[in-house]
C-alpha cells in the first residue's frame, strides 16, 4: 500500500507542480506526518524532490525528471486502454482510433480491468458540430453561431472556444465570451449557424478543467427545493432521473422526497408531468400551479379546445 502511495505522489508531484503537505495529505487521505514521511523515502530512492518554504511552498520534483515506462503496472495499462475505448465510443474519432491501436500495441495488459465504458449513446448528437467547435479550440479560432437559451431567447454569439465538454448527459462548449468578459458554457443541442472565424484569440486562456472548476464555484442558476409525494411505480424514476432523496416511506408504498431543481429549465417539469397521477408535487405552491396549468393546457389540446 505505501509503494502504490509513494508511487502516486511521484505522479501527483509531476502533473501538479508545487504542492503544499496539506494538500497532499488532504488529496491521499492521510495525514501530514506520513507525508512527511513519504517525501523522505521518496528521497533516499534517488527522486529529486525539494522542500519550498515559505506561504507558496511545499513540495515540488525537478523539472529534469521522468518516470521510467516501467514505472506503469499492468493494471495502469488496463485503465488507459478502457478510458480511450470509451472515448472512441463517444466520438468516434479517427485520430482517437490511431491513438487507440498505438497504444494498444504498447501497452500490454495481462488482464482486463472488469470495465467497459461505452460511451455511444451520446453519439446521437451533430457529430460534425462536436467536432468543427473541437478543431477551432485547437486552432484557437474564435466562432460565431446562433443561440437559443433556457428563456427562449435566441442571439447570435462570437466566442472563442477553450473545450468541449460531455456532462449533464448533454454536450456543452465551454467558451470565452468577448462581449460578457467572462466565459460561459453552451448547450450544444441549443446551437446553429456555426461558422470558425479567421480572428485568432485575443487573450491566453488558462486550461479548461481550472476555468470549469472557477465556473462551478460561481454557478449563478437559481435552484429550487421541490417536495413531492411519490408512488411505487414513479419512485426508481424519480432517484434515476431527477436524484430524488427520499425523506420518508409509507407502509403503503407512498415515499415522501425531495428534489434539487434548476428553476428555468424543462427537463424536470417534463419528466414530473410524464410521470402522472403517480407524482404529486406537495410545496412549494407555485411548481403546483405551473404543473395544472400544464395538465389544463394539454388536456384542453386533446379535447378539442383551447385552455
Amino acid at each position: 500500500m505505501k509503494l502504490e502511495r509513494l508511487y502516486a505522489i511521484t505522479v501527483y508531484l509531476l502533473n501538479h507542480g508545487r504542492t503544499s503537505a496539506k494538500e497532499l495529505a488532504k488529496y491521499f487521505e492521510v495525514s501530514t506526518r506520513t507525508i512527511q514521511r513519504d517525501i523522505d523515502s521518496l528521497c533516499l530512492s534517488g527522486i529529486p524532490i525539494a522542500a519550498v518554504a515559505g506561504s507558496a511552498g511545499g513540495y515540488e520534483i525537478a523539472e529534469r525528471f521522468q518516470l521510467d515506462k516501467q514505472f506503469a503496472t499492468s493494471d495502469d495499462c488496463s485503465y488507459i486502454l478502457t478510458a480511450l475505448q470509451g472515448f472512441v465510443s463517444a466520438t468516434d474519432d479517427q485520430k482517437v482510433k490511431h491513438t487507440l491501436e498505438k497504444m494498444s500495441s504498447v501497452l500490454q495488459p495481462t488482464d482486463n480491468n472488469g470495465i467497459i465504458l461505452d460511451f455511444s449513446v451520446v453519439r446521437e448528437g451533430d457529430n460534425i458540430l462536436l467536432q468543427s467547435l473541437q478543431s477551432a479550440a485547437l486552432q484557437k479560432r474564435a466562432v460565431n453561431f446562433t443561440y437559443t437559451n433556457n428563456n427562449n431567447e435566441t442571439r447570435t454569439h462570437n466566442v472563442e472556444p477553450i473545450a468541449v465538454i460531455y456532462r449533464w448527459y448533454s454536450w456543452y462548449l465551454l467558451a470565452y465570451s468577448k462581449v460578457k468578459d467572462d466565459y460561459r458554457t453552451y448547450k450544444l443541442v441549443r446551437m446553429s449557424d456555426l461558422s470558425i472565424t479567421d480572428t485568432p484569440f485575443i487573450k491566453k486562456h488558462e486550461s479548461a478543467d481550472i476555468i470549469l472548476k472557477k465556473i462551478d464555484k460561481t454557478d449563478s442558476r437559481q435552484y429550487t427545493t421541490v417536495l413531492i409525494k411519490c408512488r411505487e411505480p414513479a419512485k426508481s424514476r424519480v432517484i434515476e432521473y431527477l436524484k430524488g432523496t427520499i425523506i420518508e416511506e409509507s407502509a403503503n408504498g407512498d415515499t415522501l422526497m425531495r428534489l434539487i431543481v434548476v428553476e428555468n429549465e424543462q427537463f424536470w417539469i417534463g419528466t414530473l408531468l410524464s410521470l402522472g397521477d403517480n407524482v404529486e408535487v406537495i410545496e412549494p405552491k407555485e411548481i403546483r400551479y405551473r404543473l395544472l396549468k400544464s395538465a389544463e393546457k394539454i388536456v384542453a389540446l386533446y379535447h378539442g379546445t383551447k385552455a
